[in-house]
């Protein structure tokens, strides 16, 4: 690993589906992506464009088919699945579009959710959760279930259940896809604290707007990393090092 440790180094890798006897797809034809720690990274690119595929490999909801993936300096390109998945919820805080929250269970037993399934004591993380619930705004809601919320409140909700196991990364796909213009902004707007407290951000979107917010865009195409844009250095980093 270089000096600044990188978050995330993948090295030429590709991924193959077979359909049927004998089409093979190639989702991804040799990429080679470097995130450093503290970084805001956004993934664009047209549908069929690999920008899916790149997401779930980097989110270890799924392996490469060739070449190699260091999260956090661990290769987890093969990993068996129990060593994946323990991996996944060390590592990695997840905000999806639709919010993907447990319809039955309160604001703050949906935040305490992945300590649940890393086996912690929940009563060792309340006060954590609680602190969570705060920095999102929602501490006056923490008995209200999902129906009882707005789409930006329950949108909070996922942002606080992303950093409950204090994950090396957020990864976010497209987290105001199901939102209005303003309350998109305001999720964004904690986001970019996040990113500003040190929290590494990768978000996939296709909404320009969106992507400036970022240090640093790239564009899939074709399962290739077709161009890539700084748009700024990280803090504490020069035009000329920024990844």
């Amino acid at each position: 690993m270089p000096a600044e440790s990188a978050i995330i180094r993948i090295e030429a890798v590709e991924k193959r589906y077979q359909l049927g006897d004998e089409v093979e797809v190639r989702a991804l034809r040799g990429v080679d992506l470097e995130v450093s720690a503290g970084s805001y990274l956004a993934i664009m690119g047209p549908s069929g464009s690999g920008k899916s595929t790149l997401l779930n490999l980097l989110g270890c909801l799924d392996r490469p088919s060739a070449g190699r993936y260091f999260l956090g300096g661990e290769d987890v390109s093969q990993m068996p699945d129990d060593a994946l998945s323990e991996a996944r919820g060390r590592k990695i805080g997840f905000i999806f579009q639709s919010y993907n929250l447990i319809a039955q269970l309160t604001v703050i037993e949906n935040i305490q959710v992945p300590l649940l399934y890393q086996g912690k004591d929940l009563r060792a993380y309340h006060d954590h959760c609680l602190k969570l619930a705060e920095l999102v705004g929602l501490g006056d809601r923490l008995h209200h279930r999902p129906n009882q919320l707005s789409g930006g409140q329950q949108q909070r909700v996922a942002v606080a259940r992303s950093l409950v196991n204090d994950p090396l990364m957020i990864l976010a796909d497209e987290p105001t896809g199901n939102l209005d213009s303003k309350t998109g902004q305001e999720v964004l707007d904690l986001i970019d604290r996040l990113n500003q407290g040190g929290k590494t951000i990768i978000l996939v979107t296709h909404d320009d707007r969106v992507a400036s917010r970022a240090h640093r865009i790239i564009h899939m195409k074709d399962g290739l990393i077709d161009r890539e844009v700084v748009m700024r250095p990280p803090p504490g980093r020069t035009p000329t090092s920024a990844n």
